[in-house]
This record gives structure tokens, C-alpha cells and sequence, in this order.
């Protein structure tokens, strides 16, 4: 009797094998799973850990996992030649850095975390975009991360429970915490951009209305949550890509939306005052980061600074991975701050330590030098060139939007954090919009 009770019935076996099944023919699920999960809170204390799994990270490995093995069954699309290329160079530049590292066996955790987030996840995504549905898949799993993330965090600004901005708890962070202060703020300017790009790739008669008015509301209520979490670097990054988004989609749209912007800016914020505390503040601040910068700005300069003092050190193959921290006070002007203050109601007040430069271009060039610099550049330059080209349709102009958000904000922030691997997702789609391969015209057909 026991023994029939712990057998498996017929209908559970077929359930778990209509599972298999669908997940087999859709990889895609697992790249949605991986931005889907970056929701989930890590509990974690210290986000700099040297070590530091998520969810989102195991998503992404099992996604990596199942692309092996259908790379061994034969049965994965084949990825572009250039894409190899770049993902090769990336590869060798991060070796080679890590062989010739100040401590190559501290090099290693940063040179398998630099595999994993800019070649193997990356490459697991192209392969399990098949066609246009596995794209607005994940796009569409972008769009409800930041929906998630946008209700929290203006939760958050409306009833004082946030992080402490200018001494107030309405900073929004979503459920990421005062520790991971870009997490919140990364995941809603994904998915305003995704939910806009859907929404362009709607219009015209063949579109579908809903889907346009829906993806519309949504980029309308993220703006909101995005302006109250007080981040000036995603403010930039997303205003930069929104721009070049509607300027490939529709020149004078992007005039009309400029305008009406601005209206709905000044409706919400002078009229009706949301956000108007800390927001016309801290969009002031803009203009003065190279005149009067704050304390912030001025350890960002510090940091750069530190980099290139590294940098000029160790030209060629860099200081090694995760060297930049360990070089840091060795190299540092003095005026650089020993961290920056974080808090909010779990935590309290805590100091944490500036351990990176806060700027992806200044840590690969202090920590891989020369040949890591020209590896990133020869792919974010061919993915953006490649994307400008091709967007043509929904997933193709979010693809262009997403990757232009991150390569403007890695001109003042890097990788780390619980939101780092949506990096993959986005250079994943980026990839099989630019480069789509020999297999894009069939795996493409709806």
C-alpha cells in the first residue's frame, strides 16, 4: 500500500513529461526564468562578496546547461562566426589577464565570473531565441520584472519605507535593498525601454492594439517609479537609449515624445508634486557634476583616476581580475572617501567600501588592460552597429535600446550586484539582432 501511494501516478509522469517537452522546445522559458528571478530577494548583507549566487545566477547556468547539451545532441542553432569571434576575444582577453594577474589564483573567481556574464549566458540566449515569440518572451518577462519592481518602489516613495536619500527613506529600491541601490532602478529602465520598443513594433495595421496600448501604459507607469529612485546614471542611460529607440523607429515621433515628456514632467512633478521632493534636486545636479561635483561625483573621479594609475602600471594584460580592489588605497588620491554611506530600515546605517572603479570601461582597462579594452569595445561596437542596422520590429528596436542603455551606464557603474546577469540576457538578445546567423531566416518563421 505505501509503496503505491509513493509511485508516481500516470498523469503526474505525463504532466512532468509535457514539461520536459515544452522546455525542450522553448529554452527560452529559462532565459525568462533568469530575468524573472532577479526579483527574488537575496537576503544577502554584503552584495560585494566575492562569491555571491542568486536565483537569477542558477537560472542562467541551468539555461548555459541545457544549450551544452544540445550543442552535444546537435540539435542548438548554430551561432554566427562573429559572434564567436567576439565572444572568443573576450574569452582570451580575461585569460590572459588572469594568467599574467598580481595573484592569478585570486584572478580565477573573476575570470569565470567574466566568462559567464559576457560570453556563456550570453551565448545560452542566442541559442534559445528561435524565433520572434522566444524574443518577446523574454522581453515580455523584462516588462514584468520592472512591473514588480515599479509597484514596490513606488510603494516605497509614497509611504517613507525606502533607502535614506538627503536623510528621508524615499528612495525606491524595490526588494533589493539600500545595499544594491541600481538594482531597482536597472530593472524598471529595462522594462520601460522593452515596453516601449514593443509598443513602437505595434504600430501600423498588422499590429496588435492591445499589446500596443498595454506596453504603452506600462512605459508610462514606469517612469515614476524610475524617477523616485533617485538614480542619475539610469535617468541618462535610459533618456539616451529612449532617444536613439524613437529616432530609428520614427524621427518625428521622437519629437512628439520629447514634448510630451516634458508635459507630463511638469503635469506630475510641478502639479500634482510626485517626486517633487528630491527629483528637481537631483536633476540639477546633472549640470554640476564637472563644476561643483558632489561627494559622490568626486569619489567617482577618484576611482577613475585610481584605474588609470593602475592601468598605466600594468598596460598590456592589466592588474588581473578583481585586482582593482586590492590596488585600490596603493593607488588612490587621499581624498577618496573609504565608502559610501548606505541605509534604510533593515539595515540601519552602514559604510560600504568603494571597491570598484564605477565605470565598466576604467575595470576592464585597469584589470585587463589593452587587450581586455579592444576585446569589449570590438563587441559592444559590433552589436550596436549590428543593431542599428537591423531593428526593424519590435524585439529588434528593444534589442537596440537595451544594449545602448548598458553601454551608456557603464560609463559610470560596472558589473555586480544582484542585476548584473540581466547584462548576459540583454547582450544575448543584442547578438541574435545583430549578428542572427545562419539559421535566423528559418528559426525566424512564424
Amino acid at each position: 500500500m505505501a509503496l503505491a501511494l509513493l509511485r508516481p501516478s500516470p498523469a503526474s509522469t505525463l504532466t512532468v513529461s509535457r514539461l520536459a517537452s515544452i522546455v525542450a522546445r522553448r529554452p527560452s522559458l529559462w532565459a525568462a526564468a533568469t530575468v524573472l528571478l532577479v526579483c527574488v530577494p537575496t537576503g544577502e548583507k554584503d552584495v560585494t562578496a566575492a562569491v555571491h549566487v542568486t536565483p537569477a545566477d542558477v537560472a542562467s547556468l541551468v539555461l548555459v546547461a541545457l544549450t551544452a547539451l544540445d550543442l552535444v545532441r546537435g540539435r542548438a542553432p548554430r551561432v554566427d562566426r562573429r559572434a564567436c569571434l567576439l565572444f572568443g576575444g573576450i574569452v582570451l582577453a580575461a585569460a590572459a589577464a588572469t594568467l599574467t594577474s598580481i595573484d592569478p589564483v585570486a584572478s580565477v573567481t573573476g575570470f569565470v565570473r567574466l566568462v559567464q556574464i559576457f560570453v556563456l549566458v550570453p551565448a545560452a540566449v542566442v541559442c534559445s531565441l528561435r524565433d520572434r515569440r522566444d524574443q518577446r518572451l523574454v522581453l515580455g518577462a523584462f516588462v514584468a520584472a520592472a512591473l514588480v519592481q515599479g509597484v514596490v518602489g513606488a510603494h516605497q516613495y509614497l509611504t517613507r519605507t525606502g533607502a535614506s536619500y538627503t536623510g528621508q527613506p524615499i528612495r525606491a529600491v524595490g526588494t533589493f535593498g539600500a545595499l544594491d541601490i541600481m538594482g531597482m532602478s536597472t530593472v524598471v529602465s529595462f522594462g520601460l525601454l522593452a515596453a516601449l520598443a514593443l509598443a513602437l513594433g505595434e504600430r501600423g495595421p498588422a499590429g496588435s492594439r492591445p499589446l500596443r496600448l498595454a506596453m504603452t501604459g506600462a512605459a508610462a507607469f514606469l517612469a515614476f517609479p524610475l524617477a523616485v529612485s533617485f538614480s542619475r546614471g539610469s535617468w541618462i542611460a535610459c533618456g539616451a537609449a529612449a532617444t536613439v529607440l524613437l529616432l530609428r523607429a520614427d524621427a518625428r515621433l521622437a519629437v512628439r515624445g520629447a514634448v510630451l515628456t516634458a508635459a507630463a514632467a511638469v503635469v506630475l512633478v510641478g502639479g500634482l508634486g510626485l517626486g517633487a521632493s528630491g527629483v528637481t534636486e537631483r536633476l540639477s545636479s546633472i549640470g554640476s557634476v564637472s563644476a561643483a561635483p558632489d561627494q559622490s561625483v568626486s569619489d567617482r573621479y577618484d576611482l577613475w583616476t585610481t584605474a588609470g594609475r593602475i592601468w598605466q602600471d600594468h598596460p598590456v594584460t592589466g592588474a588581473g581580475p578583481k585586482a582593482f580592489q586590492r590596488l585600490r588605497d596603493s593607488h588612490a588620491p587621499l581624498r577618496l572617501s573609504s565608502g559610501s554611506d548606505a541605509a534604510d530600515a533593515t539595515i540601519g546605517f552602514q559604510r560600504e567600501p568603494l571597491l570598484s572603479p564605477h565605470n565598466m570601461y576604467f575595470l576592464v582597462l585597469s584589470e585587463q588592460g589593452l587587450v581586455g579594452i579592444v576585446a569589449y569595445a570590438a563587441l559592444f561596437l559590433a552589436l550596436l552597429a549590428g543593431c542599428l542596422r537591423r531593428a526593424a520590429d519590435g524585439p529588434g528596436l528593444a534589442a537596440l535600446a537595451l544594449l545602448g542603455w548598458v553601454t551608456v551606464d557603464f560609463l559610470y557603474a560596472d558589473i555586480g550586484g544582484t542585476t548584473t546577469v540581466l547584462t548576459s540576457v540583454v547582450l544575448g538578445l543584442a547578438v541574435r539582432s545583430a549578428l542572427p546567423g545562419p539559421d535566423s531566416r528559418g528559426a525566424y518563421a512564424e
